[in-house]
Order: C-alpha cells, then sequence, then structure tokens
C-alpha cells in the first residue's frame, strides 16, 4: 500500500528529533523500525536523504529538498483535513431521505441519535416507503435502493448485499407442514407484495439459474414489515431480506424454509443528486451514515 505521506511524517520527524531513537520515542516505534523505514525511502528514491555518524544526523542537499517539500505537503494535507472538518461542523440545512419501511427502522433510525450529536444543524426529513419514489419529482435527496440501478444520471454508495429467505413461524409449520419442493409452495400461504407486478412472483434458484414463481396468498402488502409481522403470526410463508428477519431467526420467531432454492441477492445503495457538486449537507449526511449502514449490512 502506498504510504508515501506516513513515510514523510516519520523523516520530518527524525530531522526535527536529530537522532532514530529520539523520533521512534516520539511516535511509539522501535528505532529499528524507524531506520528501515528512512533506508526503504532512500532506495525507493534512488538518493541519500541522511548522513549518519556516531554523533548525529546531518541532511545531504536532497535531503534538505525533501525535507523542506515534506513540510509543506503535510501542513497542506493537515489544512485540507481542518478545512473539511470544519465544514462537517458547520453543515447545516435540511436532507431529504427515502428509504424502505424495513430498511429504514433497523438500519437507518438507530444512527440517528448519534448523527444528531455530531451535527446538530442538519435536520432529516425520512420518508419510508417500499414504493420506488421518482427522486427529482418528490425533491429526495438521498434514497436507500434495494435492486438493479437504472437512473445512470444519479450517482451512487454501495451499502451491501441483501440476501432473501423464504421464512414461516414454527406455528403454521407445525399445522401445514414444512415444504420440501419448490412445487409444494403450491399448497402453502404466500406472502407477497403489490407494488411490483400484477401478480405475485418470486425468485428461485432451479437446475442452476433464477427462475420467476407465482406464488397465491391472501396477503399483497406494500411494505415488508406488514409481510414479516404476518408471517410471525403464523398466517403463511413470507420471501424477506435476512437483514430484516435475522433476529427473529435467532430468536426462533421465524424459520427459514426451502434454504437450497429461496436465496437471491440484491445490491442495496444509496443513491444521489448533485454531480461533481454534492452539497455538504448531503456529503456529511453520506460520510457519517454509509460506513455504519455497511457495517449493518456486513454483521453477518
Amino acid at each position: 500500500m502506498d504510504n508515501r505521506a506516513g513515510e514523510m511524517q516519520v523523516f520530518v520527524r527524525v530531522v526535527d528529533a536529530g537522532s532514530f531513537s529520539q523520533a521512534a520515542r516520539q511516535m511509539l516505534m522501535t528505532p529499528s523500525t524507524v531506520s528501515k523505514l528512512i533506508v526503504r525511502l532512500e532506495l525507493r528514491l534512488g538518493v541519500r536523504l541522511l548522513e549518519r555518524s556516531t554523533r548525529k544526523l546531518s541532511l545531504t542537499d536532497e535531503g534538505r529538498i525533501y525535507y523542506e517539500r515534506s513540510n509543506a505537503l503535510l501542513a497542506e494535507l493537515d489544512d485540507v483535513e481542518r478545512v473539511l472538518a470544519q465544514g462537517a461542523q458547520k453543515a447545516r440545512g435540511t436532507v431529504r431521505i427515502n428509504a424502505s419501511v424495513a430498511f429504514g427502522t433497523m438500519a437507518i433510525e438507530p444512527n440517528l441519535p448519534a448523527f444528531w450529536e455530531a451535527h446538530p444543524n442538519i435536520q432529516i426529513n425520512l420518508s419510508l416507503s417500499d414504493d420506488i419514489v421518482d427522486m427529482y419529482l418528490d425533491r429526495t435527496d438521498v434514497a436507500f435502493r434495494v435492486g438493479v440501478l437504472t437512473d445512470s444520471t444519479l450517482r451512487a454508495r454501495s451499502i451491501g448485499i441483501a440476501r432473501r429467505k423464504m421464512v414461516a413461524s414454527p406455528e403454521y409449520l407445525e399445522k401445514y407442514g414444512v415444504p420440501d419442493t419448490l412445487e409444494d409452495l403450491a399448497e402453502h400461504n404466500c406472502l407477497s407484495f403489490n407494488f411490483r407486478r400484477s401478480s405475485p412472483v418470486w425468485p428461485m434458484h432451479q437446475s442452476g439459474r433464477i427462475v420467476d414463481r407465482i406464488v397465491q396468498g391472501n396477503l399483497q402488502a406494500n411494505n415488508g414489515e406488514t409481510v414479516r409481522r404476518m408471517a410471525i403470526a403464523g398466517v403463511g410463508i413470507a420471501r424477506l431480506a435476512d437483514f430484516h428477519i435475522d433476529e427473529d431467526l435467532a430468536a426462533g420467531r421465524l424459520v427459514e424454509v426451502l434454504a437450497q432454492t429461496g436465496h437471491d441477492s440484491e445490491e442495496v445503495n444509496a443513491l444521489y443528486q448533485g454531480g461533481q457538486h454534492v452539497p455538504q449537507r448531503i456529503r456529511t449526511f453520506l460520510d457519517f451514515m454509509v460506513p455504519r449502514l455497511q457495517a449493518f449490512m456486513n454483521r453477518g
């Protein structure tokens, strides 16, 4: 990994301290590590930067140039970080966010208190819906989407992968039996959604490929949380994202069925507008939230 800034910092500290051992103590490193790093730096540059003697270190002409330029570059780096940090602290305004009901309640909402602690001047306008909104017409700044991206005019930051699982309550399975094959689903009450297709369709793994299978049931809902609650209540079999039901599976409220055929995966992304100049309030929100949401998706 390229760490030239780190090499510059060590070199400058050695020059300022006047010895490898003193620089090592200041940087909580061993003298041998510092010495090896300087040797590696000189080999990479192809010049000698320091003249070593038993009493002191002295700069060569090339070393003096490198020292002066390094000091200037490190000062500029510090200035960049200070400006960005001050900008984040001063960021203000409203960020309009759209997310699915499940992702919003389970992933975004728990992180909001900490976000406001760090950025009290930013207001969050949060809309939760499993319908796909038009970001332009709805004036949405950031939309968290599950599935294939179709609008190339929007920018995206990857959050993770959602894996769909088929689940039912132990009570339902005890009463109606556990399906052993995809064909068995025809005999079960399959809880589905009403916002994507006219017929409820579940993608399934079959013969090494994903095929669409039409299912039947007495519920079609416009959000995953309703489907999840009805599955826990013993109404039928549901197909939901892993992040939505992992706690239910761990607690025994739901049981996975047809594990070998029910999985399919979709990407989760944060979409936003702004082109080359993203407003500070939106950049601040994304920089804070995206790493935390990535950790949520990968908590495994």
